[in-house]
């Protein structure tokens, strides 16, 4: 006979009885007992009885056995130190309730190394060296145990081996029939410049940072047409494009598990060559715009876009023999074609300006030569990108210029006009449609934005190895599919337009909300409370901190979080209620 697994605990029991008066009298038995296990069953030694003890003592001895460090009520209580801890609560909270971690991979150390990770980004966005020192001041140290610079790189590489599995998850999630019964996935590049010379993807291209002389990668975002990111595609910089869009089709169905997709992307990105490649892989349909050449040949002999079509209407549908088995649909914003016009008047009176003053000079004979000229009037040119719209003269005495003015009245004739072109047939998308789903590439260019410089600052790149270039993208888009379900779920207390109304007609402008215009102008929410930006709501979070006490004298300590403001509260409930629209 042998006994194990003894336990000592405090056991209440209550019992009734019937006394002689006839009233049921209910008694309350206080016992310490030692529970065991003997032969295979549980049973239970009384050591005393407690009943006569009082109640605080009772509660004492209780919390002791269960073991709890117990201090005199009158003993001072020291913080021996106090860490940020709401902002990293919130984003720890939003990703077990999406299921993010598991999403991730099985669990593991360099798991938690990733989310780490993800969290830093989302918070305080630096490189990995200052975020594992980030780690030390919050409660990511007394979490996660120390990280090294080793441990950090190796979660990275695990990450990018598990990319693949990732992406197919989120795809069959948001890209699903289910989540997506539009079949629609957003497409679209950007680039981000690379410190150093030594990254075997760096290399220099059209640089959409503006950045000039400066190495860079580019990367392709697939997304939901919400502009929840989904996918990404790391490509070498100087690559176009369309290559870059090739990188992603051939995969898209797989992703998402199904039939058939609709893939938006903008003129530069889906040509004629990708269009029949497209149609070579079958079940994936586009849309996407003409370029102005395109445009500018449908107006010309009495072809179909003519301005009449546009006199009742801003879009109307035309055939054209060389998009056979196509839709495109004509659409011409006023308030768009006014500003085009405004900007290249400001434009060609801001060039001939200064180059009335390059002409002054040379006839002056402050400036002489043809080549000296020529290089002084080709960086007024390139400033302000008017050549097309200028004819220049130069010798070696003399300059001269004056306004294309056929060139500039047949650019006027196409301002405000764009083409949709589109494969899907009316049935499932009719023309209206069609622009709005076009337009919804706008929040593909929120996603960039958060990503390189209002949220997660992915540029610049500092690593040298192609693989951790790309698992540093890979991490950014993860902390960037995060970031969108908390700006999402705070939405009602920031600036956020949450009730912005839906364009009758699908060419004009969308218009922000009267509840949106209030918030923007009185700065405060409709209860009366200020408002704030999502980067406000993160820094109030860290307010809220982790404190480690210990009574005064002894070595024992214990934390303590500090109580959440009423704003704070208020985030921690609409991320949980946002994570029940989600389920459903």
């Amino acid at each position: 006979m042998s006994k194990t697994q003894q336990a000592v605990h405090v056991a209440r029991t209550k019992s009734r009885r019937v006394n002689k008066a006839g009233e049921t009298v209910e008694y309350e038995s206080v016992l310490l007992r030692r529970s065991y296990r003997q032969d295979g069953k549980v049973k239970h030694e009384t050591l005393a009885n407690l009943a006569s003890l009082p109640e605080t003592a009772i509660e004492d001895l209780r919390a002791s056995l269960a073991g709890k460090t117990l201090i005199e009520a009158t003993a001072g209580l020291e913080v021996t130190r106090s860490l940020p801890a709401g902002h990293i609560d919130a984003v720890n909270q939003m990703a077990r309730g999406l299921g993010f971690e598991s999403l991730l991979g099985p669990a593991c150390r360099q798991r938690d190394v990733v989310m780490g990770l993800i969290t830093a980004r989302i918070c305080t966005p630096a490189s990995k060296l200052a975020s594992l020192r980030w780690f030390a001041d919050t409660t990511l140290a007394t979490d996660l145990g120390p990280v090294t610079t080793d441990e950090a790189y190796h979660a990275m590489d695990w990450l990018l081996a598990r990319q693949p599995a990732i992406e197919s998850k989120l795809a069959h999630r948001y890209l699903g029939p289910d989540a997506n019964p539009d079949k629609l996935a957003l497409f679209d590049l950007s680039s981000s410049w690379v410190t150093g010379h030594h990254n075997p993807l760096a290399a220099r291209g059209y640089s959409r940072d503006k950045k000039k002389g400066v190495e860079q990668i580019e990367y392709g975002m697939l997304s939901t047409r919400d502009g929840l990111p989904i996918a990404v595609r790391v490509v070498p910089g100087n690559t176009a494009d369309p290559a870059a869009f090739t990188a992603i089709t051939t995969e898209i169905k797989d992703l998402a598990g199904v039939d058939d997709m609709v893939m938006v992307g903008d003129r530069g990105m889906i040509t004629s060559a990708r269009i029949r490649q497209l149609a070579d892989l079958g079940g994936l349909g586009w849309v996407t715009c003409l370029r102005a050449p395109a445009i500018q040949a449908l107006t010309a002999d009495d072809g179909p876009l003519q301005m009449r079509l546009f006199d009742e209407q801003d879009l109307a549908e035309i055939n054209h023999p060389d998009y056979p088995g196509e839709r495109l649909i004509a659409c011409r914003n006023p308030a768009l074609a006014a500003e085009r016009a405004r900007k290249r008047d400001e434009l060609l009176d801001a060039t001939e300006t200064e180059l009335d003053t390059l002409k002054a000079a040379v006839k002056a004979g402050r400036l002489a030569g043809a080549g000296k000229i020529g290089i002084k009037v080709g960086k007024v040119i390139d400033k302000y990108k008017m050549a097309k719209h200028l004819e220049v003269t130069i010798t070696d005495d003399s300059l001269s210029h004056a306004r294309r003015e056929t060139e500039i009245a047949a650019e006027a004739a196409l301002d405000g006009l764009y083409v949709i072109r589109t494969s899907v047939p009316a049935t499932s998308m009719d023309a209206d449609e069609a622009v709005r789903i076009y337009k919804s590439l706008a929040n593909v260019e929120k996603i960039f934005k958060s990503l390189k410089s209002v949220d997660l600052r992915i540029r610049p790149i500092h690593h040298h190895t192609e693989d951790r270039t790309r698992a540093h993208v890979l991490l950014c888009m993860l902390a960037g599919h995060l970031t969108w379900h908390l700006r999402h779920a705070w939405a009602p207390l920031t600036y956020t337009d949450q009730d912005r109304p839906t364009p009758e007609n699908p060419v004009t402008a969308a218009t922000r909300s009267p509840q949106a215009q209030a918030k923007a102008s009185t700065r405060t929410l409709p209860d009366g409370t200020p408002a704030h930006s999502y980067q406000s709501l993160l820094r109030h979070l860290a307010t809220r901190t982790r404190n480690t006490l210990r009574a005064a004298g002894t070595e024992a300590t214990f934390e303590l979080t500090t109580l959440p403001t009423p704003t704070q509260r208020e985030t921690l409930e609409l991320i949980d209620h946002h994570l029940e629209n989600q389920r459903k």
